[in-house]
């Protein structure tokens, strides 16, 4: 835990800029993660991947955009990564 308030705290101190690249990185890795879903077909299943995927993803645009707190907006951020990079290591071993 002590990690994840170091890096709120620094997010919090250089909010502008971290926004600006977090957007950038978080909709990248989005939209890689919703390519890895989608490359395993389009079942019921892995459409729940990619709703759970795009959600997270526009919740955490329309914190910045709507400029919530540091905290709220890092922890959708945390979670919208942490669900994207679920997705992709699920799906890489579903192809391989």
């Amino acid at each position: 835990m002590n990690t994840y308030l170091k890096y709120q705290e620094n997010y919090k101190h250089g909010l502008i800029g971290f926004a600006t690249l977090s957007i950038l990185a978080q909709s990248c890795l989005g939209s890689f993660a919703a390519m890895f879903i989608l490359m395993g077909g389009t079942n019921p299943a892995q459409m729940v991947q990619l709703f759970f995927v795009t959600i997270f993803c526009m919740i955490y645009n329309g914190a910045v955009l709507s400029q919530q707190k540091a905290y709220v907006s890092f922890a959708i951020l945390a979670i919208s990564v942490f669900l994207s990079l679920l997705f992709i290591a699920i799906n890489i071993h579903a192809l391989i």
